[in-house]
């Protein structure tokens, strides 16, 4: 059975999806990340960067650890939702590598700046919004002759879907970008994708001072 270490967020909810919409069995073992589970010598075991998730396939012996790779992991073990063909295959990973590299990280930092910094920092609150804003736009126009990002739904979609999910928190609007607003509301529409999302949702608190300390050091204290 596959073994899945995460937290519901949103590349925490990526996987739950994707290993809902593929029918695949798996056991959930929640990591507080908020309490610094991340930090404990096993988990680090499966993921040395103290990050959150974490795939243990145990028919396999494969370990996997960063969303995006999970996704391409489980796709390509299933032979669903990433195309063989060629020039297909590139249209998926494009985008499912702009999610990792562009939107995760840019939303990241607007939840930050916006939610979680100290006190307010207009540059930086400015800065992250902006760019979120430009990626919204990227995706938009993206959307606009076409049903999902890359053409048929796929892992691209899996991973870009829960990162729009809090677009309020990032400062968005998804009214000012109507083909993204449609393609958000069928894919949450997806009974895998509810699934998906349901996964350790009770689990979710608002960060205290603890959690903050521990999510936004760095992992200083445990270098």
């Amino acid at each position: 059975m596959l073994q899945l270490y995460s937290w519901p967020t949103p590349n925490g909810i990526k996987v739950t999806i994707a290993l809902e919409e593929l029918g695949l069995p798996y056991a959930f073992h929640p990591v507080n990340i908020g309490r610094g589970e991340q930090f404990h010598p096993e988990f680090l075991k499966k993921n040395p960067n103290n990050r959150i998730p974490a795939l243990v396939d145990e028919e396999r012996g494969i370990s996997v650890f960063e969303s995006g790779a999970i996704l391409l992991y489980l796709a390509e073990r299933e032979g669903r939702f990433l195309p063989t063909e060629h020039a297909e295959r590139v249209e998926v990973l494009q985008w499912l590598f702009w999610q990792v590299g562009g939107l995760g990280p840019m939303a990241g930092q607007a939840h930050h700046f916006r939610q979680y910094a100290p006190e307010p920092i207009p540059y930086g609150i400015d800065r992250y919004t902006g760019e979120v804003a430009r990626l919204y736009g990227v995706l938009d126009r993206r959307l606009a002759d076409r049903p999902f990002v890359a053409g048929e739904y796929s892992i691209a979609d899996m991973a870009i879907f829960p990162w729009i999910v809090p677009a309020a928190l990032q400062g968005q609007e998804l009214a000012a970008t109507p083909h993204l607003a449609r393609w958000f509301q069928e894919v949450a529409a997806r009974p895998a994708v509810a699934r998906g999302r349901a996964v350790g949702k009770e689990l979710r608190q608002p960060h205290d001072a603890q959690a903050k300390e521990i999510l936004f050091s760095h992992g200083k204290a445990r270098a």
